[in-house]
């Protein structure tokens, strides 16, 4: 199998400061539907591991979410690309959970829905923050570190150590991720 994990916001569509709270609000950035169809054209399991922690602070609630979540993958769909399912930590950053990245449960939860093992396939991740980041290595993912415009891909780099910086692939978008996957 091949699995690719995406982070949503700052990855697919535009990350807001303010939290999407619509569907109107869900922005994707260009180039990001069209990459996840070349994935699937590829032969790519795709899902989405993304914290929304906008239902814990009351921004949004879960029936928001899911009319959100179905703007994606009608979007996704109307490119002929397949998102398998999406992922998601409801919580607060102070709620104790484990599914919230960087804590491991969304990616054990994506393992056993697929009978798989991360760190064997490897998995590929692609996310924009520090989280994203210390999940993927954790969990043996290889990373992409996305760090153009709609993310927080710029400033999570200028946090990374060397070691971490030595251990993903820093790319502008996720187009270009997959670029580099399918045509490296």
């Amino acid at each position: 199998m091949k699995l690719i994990i995406l982070d949503r916001d700052g990855v697919i569509n535009y990350e807001s400061r303010a939290y999407i709270k619509s569907p109107d609000e869900w922005i994707p950035i260009p180039g990001s539907i069209e990459a996840i169809a070349e994935l699937t054209a590829a032969g790519y399991t795709i899902v989405v591991a993304t914290n929304q922690s906008g239902v814990a602070r009351g921004y949004i609630n879960l029936s928001i979410l899911e009319t959100i979540h179905a703007k994606l993958l009608n979007e996704v769909e109307k490119h002929q690309g397949k998102i398998n399912k999406i992922y998601f930590c409801p919580h607060g950053p102070h709620d104790g959970c484990n599914c919230r990245k960087p804590k491991p449960g969304m990616f054990e939860q994506i393992a056993t829905d697929l009978q798989v093992v991360l760190s064997d396939l490897p998995a590929i991740f692609v996310g924009d923050s520090l989280r994203d980041v210390e999940l993927g290595l954790a969990t043996g993912c290889k990373f992409f570190l996305v760090t153009g415009p709609g993310g927080d891909g710029a400033e999570t780099l200028e946090l990374l150590s060397t070691a971490q910086r030595q251990q993903i692939t820093i790319v502008d978008n996720l187009a270009d991720a997959t670029s580099r996957l399918l045509y490296a």
